[in-house]
């Protein structure tokens, strides 16, 4: 499908939960829907700014009618996704910007905001169900359980948290140990029994719920920088309860499969942008991959394209001349060649670039702490290599009278 020009840098997308349309979150502050076919084409929907700052974050409610945006401007609103109207508006949400929302149950939603501050609300009721404070940082992602109603964060300040919806306490049935890193995505594989977090540094790291959630079971290495988004494959994939899609800073989605641990192949590549969302159609089940960057261009991409051979590749992956399969053992930390030493970067915050008006301008979503440095890479998974400064190609004779 050709890339759809939005105009705007995207902050987050989301799906129709059973229509071909995808809404956007753009900095600044609008919201523009998008219908498209399985050939490929594309038309706008409708465009809605609530509000003229960043809209951050979206999601829709279970059968689709109703799509909630916030983002800077500290509020949550409804949008009629069928008319395209604001239908309802609740101000000062939260006393900081809101990072992250997500539809937990036909009646209750979760929101994260920039000081780690996590709320639960009924969109029938004005207030909050509850609100915690145990994160100190920017909550970054959710993940819902739905077998034991539990919801699980990952924050800036370096761990992954365990909420309850059922309970009445406002505080965490579970907290990781601190990570010493950025957790900034996160995903469950083998039916829920696994968890899978990005990290700053780009690691993933694998929990196991059975083993209790203080600390990690198994860190996989390999991409050269942060992984801001991560998500599933739709189940009717042969490898999709062990292989994941992931979003990186250097601009490359990723099919990786773990256990064993193998790069399958380069999904989509948004250039030098970042990759800060990324999302399959019709409930994770669909055929088009959503992803989006600082590129102001939503990339979809048919996965039935990337993965329709992926019986016949899944055996040639057994000879040890394929170039592709790449065990975990050679996918391994090496000093940097300065091919890609990019800075890191806060998830949900754009670069320092030109605002498409000055209302963009005075928005900007600029970081407001320092980042931890992290080590550029070349490995299995980096994708992108520079030549050697004295690399050069010659013919073996030429050596011989040396």
């Amino acid at each position: 499908m050709p890339d759809i020009p939005l105009g705007s840098q995207i902050f987050d997308l989301a799906f129709h939960p059973t229509h071909s349309t995808v809404y956007t979150g753009l900095l600044n502050g609008k919201v523009k829907a998008f219908r498209y076919d399985e050939q490929g084409q594309h038309e706008e929907s409708f465009a809605l700014r609530p509000s003229k700052r960043s809209c951050r974050c979206l999601d829709t409610s279970e059968d689709g009618f109703r799509l909630w945006a916030a983002g800077k401007a500290k509020a949550i609103f409804t949008i009629d996704t069928v008319t395209g109207t604001l239908v309802e508006t609740r101000k000062d949400a939260h006393d900081s910007p809101v990072n992250r929302l997500k539809r937990l149950m036909p009646q209750m939603l979760s929101t994260g905001d920039d000081d780690g501050i996590i709320k639960l609300w009924d969109p029938r009721k004005s207030d909050p169900i509850r609100s915690y404070n145990h994160h100190f940082d920017f909550i970054s992602d959710f993940l819902w359980l739905d077998d034991k109603k539990h919801l699980i964060t990952t924050s800036g300040d370096g761990t992954l948290s365990v909420i309850d919806v059922r309970g009445k306490k406002a505080e965490p049935t579970a907290q990781s140990e601190d990570q010493e890193d950025e957790l900034l995505s996160i995903v469950s594989i083998r039916s829920g029994s696994k968890v899978v977090v990005g990290t700053q540094t780009g690691i993933l790291s694998v929990f196991n719920r059975s083993q209790g959630w203080g600390d990690c079971v198994d860190r996989v290495p390999g991409h050269p920088q942060s992984i801001d988004a991560l998500c599933t494959l739709p189940s009717s994939y042969p490898s999709s309860h062990s292989t994941i899609l992931t979003g990186s800073s250097d601009g490359l989605l990723r099919a990786v499969q773990l256990f064993p641990t193998k790069l399958v192949g380069v999904v989509a590549d948004h250039g030098s942008f970042p990759i800060e969302r990324i999302a399959v159609d019709l409930g994770g089940e669909g055929r088009w991959v959503g992803s989006a960057g600082h590129d102001d261009n939503l990339k979809m991409t048919d996965l039935r394209v990337v993965f329709e051979d992926e019986e016949s590749d899944d055996e040639a992956a057994e000879d040890p001349e394929n170039v592709q399969s790449t065990p975990a053992s050679d996918i391994d930390r090496q000093e940097p060649d300065g091919a890609d030493d990019e800075s890191p970067r806060r998830v949900g915050t754009p670069p320092a670039v030109e605002a498409d008006s000055n209302e963009d301008a005075q928005d900007s979503d600029s970081p407001k702490e320092k980042k931890r440095k992290c080590k550029s890479t070349k490995n299995a998974l980096a994708g992108r290599r520079k030549k050697a400064r004295n690399q050069i190609d010659a013919d073996p004779s030429f050596f011989k009278g040396l």
